[in-house]
């Protein structure tokens, strides 16, 4: 007897009920979904210009919205070591969720699955803009960053809930230009900014923003997200070039103060915690978009990792350990970053 095989799906046909084509500084991303209203467009701050031709598209497809034949999904999955964690319910790094199915076609990808929202930021943004590094020479950071009076960049690196978002908060509420709040390329020493939302915690001052907005609550931490714009005032700066390197890691009982640290430190923290490759472990995704050529491969990681080396050694590196609410210690450490 002959085994039935699924109809294939026409991926020209999918239904779109909303879309966003975002601004992502040297490039752009079209989100689109099944679904009237979907929170994965609220993690962008800024969008394209109205016609833009997007650099890649994600479509994400909810199950639960259109009566799609499972067999059909499944079967034009990839069969790639992403694909494959996507059906076990693991996206990246420490985010899960239902099982899904990823297809790619180039700079074109598409998602079948519940909650997706859960994948766009988590997963899609950091795997494009680490493609684009790769396609165009780029360096992808995990970092978040801001420009002081002279107009030069610090980047600010370090571990989950070292207190980045602390820092770079109180370092635009004190008139910083706001940079980055969590992706940066760099190339020849210069920090282009990827545009996204911040993370606001309901209080006295952001209560009213949040209610005012109708802000859309992180899929994590119970803060809420917003547009640097609305929360610092004034347009970010683009892009500078980078005078500090700032390993952030607040921690009132160890060692207090700003110190200078050697490039070789800074480059040996940065490869474990910055580099985007290596802190989302997207090294899978890269060698699959080199057409798992390990030559190609090899070749993509030297350079970046040579952009690393060459990044700290012009910039000036420094390991802070401050509590920057504090607004006498915050001055003392912008002034010297600034000086």
């Amino acid at each position: 007897m002959a085994v039935s095989r699924p109809t294939p799906l026409d991926l020209s046909a999918l239904p779109v009920r909303s879309t966003r084509t975002a601004d992502l500084g040297l490039l752009t991303l079209q989100v689109t979904s099944n679904l009237e209203h979907f929170d994965g467009h609220a993690y962008f701050a800024r969008d394209a210009a109205e016609g833009t031709r997007p650099d890649y598209r994600v479509d994400c497809l909810d199950l639960d919205r259109d009566a799609f034949d499972p067999a059909e999904v499944a079967a034009l999955a990839d069969d790639s070591l992403r694909a494959r964690r996507f059906r076990g319910g693991y996206y990246l790094s420490h985010i899960h969720g239902e099982p899904a199915y990823l297809r790619t076609d180039g700079s074109r990808a598409y998602v079948f699955g519940r909650r997706l929202e859960r994948t766009v930021w988590p997963y899609f943004v950091k795997r494009v803009l680490t493609d684009f590094a790769a396609d165009r020479g780029y360096l992808h950071l995990k970092a978040a960053g801001f420009a002081l009076g002279g107009g030069r960049a610090t980047l600010l690196v370090g571990p989950n809930g070292g207190g980045k978002t602390v820092f770079l908060s109180q370092a635009c509420l004190a008139g910083a230009r706001f940079l980055t709040n969590t992706h940066v390329l760099v190339r020849e020493g210069v920090a282009h900014g990827v545009p996204t939302s911040v993370r606001i915690r309901r209080d006295d001052r952001f209560g009213p923003l949040i209610d005012r907005h109708g802000l859309t609550p992180h899929l994590e931490s119970g803060d809420y997200l917003a547009p640097a714009e609305l929360v610092f005032g004034g347009r970010p700066v683009d892009r500078a070039v980078v005078r500090n390197v700032v390993v952030v890691d607040y921690n009132p009982r160890g060692r207090v103060g700003v110190e200078e640290i050697d490039p070789a430190t800074a480059e040996t923290f940065l490869s474990q915690y910055a580099h985007a490759v290596t802190t989302y472990g997207l090294k899978d995704d890269v060698l699959a978009h080199q057409g798992r050529d390990v030559a190609a491969f090899s070749r993509v990681l030297g350079r970046m990792n040579r952009q690393l080396a060459g990044l700290v050694c012009s910039a000036r590196c420094f390991r802070v350990n401050a509590d920057l609410r504090d607004p006498a210690v915050r001055d003392a450490v912008l002034e010297r970053l600034a000086g």
